[in-house]
């Protein structure tokens, strides 16, 4: 089952993360949800939800820096 684990407010930030999430051997795919909005889900199999999430935290603080 797939969980969503962040929602980015463009393609560009989902296709980024997505990018780096499977550079690390995970797999993640992105759903759209709101086509006005411009806001996009990321996905990832509930198995590696906890991995993912440490990961998810580091790209995340590093696009801050």
């Amino acid at each position: 089952m797939w969980t969503v684990i962040y929602i980015a407010q463009s393609a560009k930030q989902a296709d980024r993360i997505k990018d780096r999430l499977v550079a690390e051997g995970f797999l993640a795919k992105i759903r759209q949800i709101s086509v006005s909005r411009q806001q996009y889900e990321i996905l990832v199999p509930e198995s590696e939800l906890d991995e993912v999430q440490e990961v998810l935290n580091d790209i995340l603080h590093a696009s801050y820096d």
